[in-house]
């Protein structure tokens, strides 16, 4: 193995919940990882060049292979540090629950969390006018989903989190039993974010489980990473001799070769377009080509994700 081309390149900025979901399980699988920060809102020149246009953060860069969406990254981090697992076979709901929190929970956590008195501190110290560019960025990001309001948002997660304390409550050090799983690192992004926001962050102190769960998670920290500059990535990318195996499954709608678009099916719904060269009922990989990063294959999960054949 080449130390260079087949480093574990995360992509990704310090208050980012879902980087920080990244960031644990890599420290959980005791795994080596060169950091690259990225801008919180638009423009990402250096990642749209590596993927063609998904914006969302985290990303994981293997050489010229680019892995979208922390579900498929997650697959990635096992299949290159099989033990601990995130996936142990005694917890065969482990996925569905993490599927739940990455979706529900975070989508009660954001509107509950940005309300005024959370925004004051988890943003905190930055100018009105940053403030002002973020909201701008995220309001086309989001366009077309029903949010819950901040009232709403306020008894729901007022619930999740009784149920995930009343599932603590026998002294289980994690979710589902004495393992730690995907589970745990997809709630724990979420809660870590409740936490950052203040005096509003009080909805988990009245949970001393949960809490004390959390601090568990917090404490195996993100394992040995070195920084990188997004050129010096791009450059790995564009020096990368080959990529990873993929093939497309016969069955499944689509042939090797033809032109698709990847789009996400719940936020931030910009289209990759590129050549299909991968498809399983897990994954699907499309090739691209980029002046500064060169051929590359992005990898995106099946679930969460439309694929469509392009016309030409």
């Amino acid at each position: 193995m080449n130390a260079a081309r087949d480093s574990l390149i995360l992509h990704h900025y310090d208050g980012s919940p879902f980087s920080e979901k990244v960031r644990l399980m890599l420290g959980y699988k005791r795994l080596a990882w060169r950091s690259v920060k990225v801008p919180v809102i638009m423009p990402k020149p250096d990642v749209t060049a590596l993927t063609g246009g998904y914006r969302k953060t985290p990303i994981v860069q293997v050489g010229a292979d680019v892995y979208c969406d922390t579900a498929l990254i997650a697959q990635l981090l096992e299949a290159r540090a099989p033990r601990p697992s995130l996936f142990p076979p005694s917890q065969p709901l482990a996925p569905l629950l993490a599927q739940w929190a990455d979706s529900t929970l975070f989508w009660t956590v954001i509107p509950y969390a940005m309300q005024p008195a959370g925004i004051a501190d988890i943003f905190k110290g930055a100018p009105p006018e940053v403030l002002k560019a973020f909201s701008a960025d995220r309001a086309p990001f989001t366009a077309g989903m029903k949010r819950q309001t901040a009232a709403d948002a306020t008894v729901n997660l007022a619930a999740y989190l009784g149920s995930l304390e009343a599932q603590l409550a026998d002294g289980r050090p994690f979710l589902l039993g004495l393992e730690a799983s995907i589970a745990d690192f997809a709630v724990a992004h979420g809660v870590w974010y409740l936490r950052r926001a203040g005096a509003l962050a009080e909805i988990v102190a009245r949970h001393a489980q949960l809490g004390a769960w959390l601090d568990r998670l917090l404490a195996i920290g993100h394992g040995p990473s070195e920084p990188m500059t997004s050129q010096q990535a791009l450059a790995v990318a564009k020096a990368a001799p080959s990529h990873a195996p993929t093939a497309v499954q016969p069955g499944l709608g689509f042939a090797a070769g033809q032109v698709v678009s990847v789009t996400p099916t719940d936020y931030g719904m910009d289209p990759v377009t590129g050549t299909l060269v991968g498809l399983n009922a897990d994954e699907v990989v499309v090739a691209r080509d980029d002046e500064r990063a060169g051929r590359v294959h992005v990898h995106f999960p099946r679930r969460g994700f439309e694929i469509q054949q392009e016309t030409t």
